[in-house]
């Protein structure tokens, strides 16, 4: 005879596909965005440019696997006493805190993993810009400029996470007060 099955355990996993599918179309939407802004702005622009598009999207990386870690790592307590006084952004930092899985989900997952992909694109477009600006096709240009994204993502990573577990409290307090800025009400 088979088991009655539990109605809580069905809505769990009802909302685990749910958030499954929620991160799957955020990653779409978010990584076409991204790659159409991106490649717009590549179509023309010369090596510094590149250069600064690509730094932009792996300190985006670094900042985003920050807040993912600090939200999982810091303590609700104090920013119920900021909550309670009427702190900005003490809200926005609990609202942060009570769904840090899926925050971490989006910030580590999501958003690195979009800023990994676009940072390899950019990648792509400096390495064709130094084939031609030297005037040679060698794969030693390839591989350096990956290896030096994959080292300044790895290693930004690596020194953020750290920071993110000891300043817990400030990163998520600051997190709390940007969202705060979209606040209405």
């Amino acid at each position: 005879m088979k088991k009655p099955s539990n109605p809580k355990t069905g809505k769990k996993e009802h909302n685990h596909y749910r958030w499954a599918l929620t991160a799957f179309v955020m990653a779409v939407a978010l990584s076409g965005l991204l790659s159409l802004s991106s490649e717009a702005i590549l179509e023309n622009a010369g090596l510094l440019l590149a250069l600064l598009i690509l730094a932009l999207f792996i300190g985006l990386g670094i900042l985003f696997d920050i807040i993912g870690v600090a939200v999982t790592a810091a303590d609700p307590r104090p920013f119920h006493s900021m909550a309670a006084h009427k702190e900005k952004g003490a809200k926005e930092a609990l609202k942060l805190l009570r769904n840090a899985d899926r925050v971490s989900s989006v910030c580590n997952d999501v958003v690195g993993d979009i800023c990994g992909i676009v940072s390899g694109a950019t990648g792509a477009v400096i390495v064709a810009r130094l084939q031609k600006g030297l005037d040679l096709e060698n794969v030693l240009i390839s591989v350096g400029v990956t290896a030096l994204i994959s080292g300044a993502t790895i290693g930004g990573k690596a020194l953020g996470k750290p920071f993110a577990m000891n300043q817990s409290k400030r990163v998520v307090h600051l997190a709390g007060r940007f969202l705060h800025l979209f606040h209405r009400g």
